[in-house]
């Protein structure tokens, strides 16, 4: 492994971890957390369905097997840099119907100068079946090495004609501030294994939760409604 390489291995690393510290259940506190994560995602859903620079989110929504939504995508470093946050996953159930949330850690490595911390709301629309089995693994990695097309929108950016692109997965962006150069090429997503334990009260897997639909928690009842936009 090249220098390169090992660094941005190293600022992955640390990116993943401080999103993991920052977002730790502690005990029955956990729970709360996680409820407050997905109040915070349907607080982005509105946002995005009112935002008028993203006018076929509508569409994107009717036409997408499932979405991910990152409340808080953090970019910081000195340097060494790095994205991180963590989000939950609903999929399609049915018409105008979506499974409860499944909890997803996404963290991305750069390097260059850097300095501050900066962040930014991302939904992810996951337009392919292949797409959405990347998300039933363990973990996987977006782009093309992985075999996923992935379109990143920014919030003023024109979204027409998405709705036909051939692409896995369709990214909107909206920047809090001056984020720029938003790159989601390499990015790992991973289950947040303990938070589904803790929001389910036991054992559970993504796949048992987005695609079996074993569990249920009727406070994730707004996000669902939110996403059932008609």
């Amino acid at each position: 492994m090249t220098r390169f390489r090992a660094a941005q291995a190293l600022a992955l690393a640390v990116t993943l971890a401080v999103v993991a510290w920052q977002t730790a259940p502690a005990g029955a506190a956990g729970a709360s957390d996680q409820q407050q994560l997905v109040e915070r995602a349907k607080v982005t859903v509105d946002e995005l369905r009112r935002d008028p620079s993203f006018g076929n989110s509508k569409q994107l929504l009717a036409k997408a097997k499932a979405v991910m939504v990152v409340p808080e995508l953090v970019k910081a470093g000195f340097f060494f840099g790095g994205e991180g946050g963590t989000g939950v996953m609903l999929a399609r159930r049915g018409e105008g119907d979506w499974t409860d949330p499944a909890f997803y850690i996404l963290g991305s490595a750069s390097f260059g100068l850097q300095i501050g911390v900066e962040d930014a709301e991302v939904v992810f629309f996951v337009m392919s079946q292949r797409a959405l089995d990347a998300w039933m693994r363990n973990e996987f990695r977006l782009g093309a090495k992985a075999g996923l097309t992935v379109l990143v929108l920014g919030s003023n950016a024109e979204a027409s004609a998405t709705t036909n692109a051939r692409v896995d997965v369709i990214a909107w962006a909206r920047a809090k501030g001056a984020y720029a150069g938003l790159t989601l090429e390499g990015s790992l997503i991973r289950p947040r294994n303990e938070w589904n334990d803790a929001y389910y009260g036991r054992r559970v897997s993504p796949r048992e939760i987005v695609i079996d639909g074993v569990v249920n928690n009727p406070h994730a009842a707004p996000l669902r409604e939110a996403l059932a936009w008609k």
